[in-house]
């Protein structure tokens, strides 16, 4: 069997940036990542500026926007088709869960309120969302009265929600789930249900089913608030809570470092072997901003600040691209 490695790049940053935060979210544009929401202090939303990365010289910048600008929040999501950024939910600084959708336009800098209230998913916050080349995706997160475990999908073409079948009891409402878009399918990967969870359940929007899936292999511990990322037929995870705190969201548990892999088609983990200890590894985190992301022609795992084991706040940028030997 081929050994399956990966390098850390740690990104240098000029400029006056985001700075440390978690429960943030990422999203990249071209040669460009966007960074909105997230706390500094726990449950306390920073600001609602948004910031942009060049990653060709690797300097911030605030975007100068216009139209409906977001208030601040934590727990929020961000995803991208074209050149258009989405952003769900939430949780203000009221510790009130949000439900609006909003848009912005990379081109022309504006924001835009597409929806709230009855037409689309209910509040919540700590939700995953994801996205291909037409739908925006949201699953799960913290909602007004429990975890939820709905499943609902953007149309980015009509600007209409659309709502897929609820999974069954086996798959039990979370927050912090992996979501991911592998070969037309919609993967939920483990998430917090009161306790961390490892079990894989699977979405065909083509036949409207869901099936929980069964894996084998290097299977990494349940966890929640993790990175995650579709490249070609894998899921790749990275990091996460496996131990929760005891004092909650306002605390830091036990955070992995390590990355997997889950083969869609054979259902097989693989641990991936990736220089940990070295300073160009991110080391353990959970709760960070991250995305799909391209170094040097090749497609990766951006991964921004987080929360560490000390329960500081992270302001560091870091890419994983995958490499078999």
């Amino acid at each position: 069997m081929a050994e399956v490695k990966g390098k850390w790049v740690k990104l240098n940053q000029n400029g006056t940036g985001p700075g440390a935060r978690s429960s943030h979210a990422i999203t990249i544009v071209g040669q460009k990542a966007y960074v909105f929401g997230g706390e500094f202090t726990p449950r306390v939303p920073v600001d609602n500026k948004l910031y942009v990365f060049d990653l060709n010289n690797l300097t911030w910048s605030v975007a100068d926007v216009t139209g409906d600008v977001p208030p601040p929040r934590v727990g929020v999501t961000m995803a991208t088709v074209s050149e258009t950024i989405y952003v769900f939910g939430g949780r203000d600084s009221a510790h009130k869960e949000l439900d609006e959708l909003y848009s912005f336009d990379t081109c022309t800098n504006k924001w835009v309120l597409l929806s709230n209230g009855d037409s689309g998913p209910a509040h919540r916050s700590y939700h995953s969302m994801t996205a291909d080349d037409r739908h925006v995706y949201v699953f799960g997160g913290c909602g007004v009265s429990g975890r939820l475990n709905d499943l609902w999908a953007y149309d980015v073409a009509c600007q209409k929600w659309i709502k897929y079948p609820t999974p069954g009891d086996s798959c039990k409402g979370r927050g912090g789930p992996g979501l991911a878009v592998v070969q037309g399918k919609i993967w939920v990967v483990y998430g917090f249900s009161g306790v961390e969870m490892d079990d894989v359940h699977c979405f065909d929007p083509v036949q409207g089913q869901w099936s929980q899936v069964e894996t084998s292999g290097e299977k990494p511990t349940a966890r929640s608030v993790f990175s995650t990322v579709g490249i070609g037929k894998c899921i790749i995870i990275y990091g996460g809570e496996v131990d929760p705190s005891d004092l909650g969201h306002l605390g830091a548990g036990k955070f992995s470092g390590e990355v997997y892999s889950l083969d869609a088609d054979t259902l097989v983990w693989k641990k991936w072997e990736d220089e940990r200890g070295l300073e160009t590894h991110p080391g353990p985190r959970g709760w960070c901003a991250f995305s799909s992301g391209v170094r040097d022609g090749q497609l990766g795992l951006l991964v921004y600040g987080g929360n560490s084991p000390s329960n500081d706040r992270l302001d560091d940028i870091f890419i994983f691209t995958p490499s078999v030997a």
